[in-house]
């Protein structure tokens, strides 16, 4: 019981494009690691192919007891270091675990990948696959997106949404009427729509 209590979500920082490399040898040590992946369509000049790409570079959550593991995790090649304060490991909380396990669940509606969170309006999410997912939200037109930030590794994902699923975080029932907000270095993804 007290091995369970102890086993924590870190993240890791990797070596430019070695995600999945790193991602394996975790697994082959036995230690639980989650690599986050989209699959989008990547077009060469001579044919179009569905990849797997990380949602975010440079980063894997892994599930251990820092106390223990550390050392293992840190000792495998391309990992560069724990993601926290000075040298004190951030914990991932499991709620964003599972918000990131949905998310890549749902390829279609990844928009981007955002590395700062946009001014705009805090909601949370009715109904869905981002149900109780809560977020900032920015709205182009007739389709809202929101993003869903990640503060311990300062990246955030946004999706897009209808509207009308959408409350904001104050307590109060009714959708939420937005502006156009602006955001920076953003990363386009294939553009879809959440149908639910």
């Amino acid at each position: 019981m007290d091995d369970v209590v102890s086993l924590r979500w870190y993240a890791v920082y990797i070596r430019s494009r070695y995600e999945k490399k790193v991602h394996q040898l975790l697994l082959e040590q036995e230690v639980v690691s989650f690599l986050p992946l989209l699959e989008t369509w990547r077009q060469w000049s001579d044919r179009k192919k569905k990849v797997s790409e990380p949602l975010f570079r440079g980063y894997l959550f892994v599930n251990i007891d820092i106390h223990k593991d550390n050392i293992n995790v840190l000792d495998t090649e391309g990992v560069v270091k724990f993601v926290g304060i000075g040298k004190n490991p951030s914990v991932i909380s499991e709620k964003d675990i599972d918000w990131l396990k949905k998310l890549v669940r749902e390829p279609d509606v990844v928009k981007r990948t955002v590395s700062s969170l946009p001014v705009g309006h805090k909601v949370k999410v009715l109904a869905g696959p981002f149900k109780d997912f809560e977020g900032v939200v920015v709205k182009q037109g007739r389709e809202t997106r929101l993003v869903v930030f990640f503060d311990t590794i300062m990246q955030g994902v946004e999706v897009s949404i209808f509207p009308d699923l959408l409350v904001p975080i104050t307590g109060t029932t009714q959708p939420l009427n937005l502006e156009l907000s602006a955001h920076s270095e953003l990363i386009a993804v294939e553009k879809h729509f959440l149908r639910l």
